[in-house]
C-alpha cells in the first residue's frame, strides 16, 4: 500500500530534517554561548521518538490512511512549522539556553510550551492515521510521563534563570 509508506517516509524524513536542523542551531547557539540543560535525560526522549516510529513502521506500513485523522495531522505540521518559524535559530531538540529574552512572539504567546503541546498531539495523532490506536496510548503515556516528570520541569528549571 502506497498511501501508508509514502505517510511514514514523510514522518521519517521530517524527523531526520529536523534533527539535522537542531544539531546545526545547537552548535550555533553553544559557540554564542549558550548553555545545555538536562542532557542526560536527552536520550530517553530519542529512545521514545525512535521506538514510537519504529511501532508505526512495523505495525501500520500495510494499514489503510484515515483521512480524519491525516487531517489532524496535517493541521499538526502547520502548527509545528509556525512553532520553528518562531524560534528560527533558536529551535533545537535540546534544552540550550541563551542568555537573552525568551520568546514572546507567535504560539508563545499564547502557551508557554507550543512545540511540546504540538509534539504530545503528534505522538497520539499520527499513529492514528495508521489506525494504531495501541501505539498511540502507549507511547503517549510514555511520552507524557517523560515530559512532564523529566523534560519540561528540566527546562523550567534552567529558563527560570533568564525570566525577567
Amino acid at each position: 500500500m502506497i498511501g501508508p509508506v509514502l505517510f511514514l517516509t514523510f514522518v521519517i524524513v521530517q524527523r531526520l530534517v529536523e534533527l539535522a536542523i537542531a544539531r546545526h542551531n545547537t552548535a550555533r547557539l553553544l559557540a554564542r554561548g549558550a548553555v545545555e540543560h538536562g542532557a542526560a535525560h536527552y536520550p530517553a526522549i530519542v529512545v521514545l521518538h525512535i521506538a514510537w516510529i519504529g511501532a508505526m513502521v512495523v505495525w501500520g506500513w500495510d494499514e489503510p490512511l484515515r483521512l480524519p485523522w491525516l487531517a489532524a495531522f496535517v493541521i499538526l505540521q502547520v502548527l509545528r512549522v509556525w512553532v520553528l518559524v518562531t524560534l528560527g535559530e533558536r529551535w533545537t531538540t535540546r534544552i540550550i539556553v541563551l542568555n537573552e529574552p525568551l520568546e514572546s512572539r507567535g504560539p508563545f504567546r499564547i502557551i508557554p510550551h507550543p512545540n511540546y503541546a504540538v509534539v504530545i498531539a503528534e505522538i497520539a495523532v499520527t499513529p492514528m492515521v495508521l489506525g494504531l490506536t495501541w501505539v498511540a496510548l502507549l507511547f503517549t503515556a510514555l511520552n507524557a510521563a517523560l515530559l512532564f516528570g523529566v523534560r519540561i520541569p528540566a527546562e523550567n528549571r534552567a529558563l527560570a534563570q533568564y525570566r525577567t
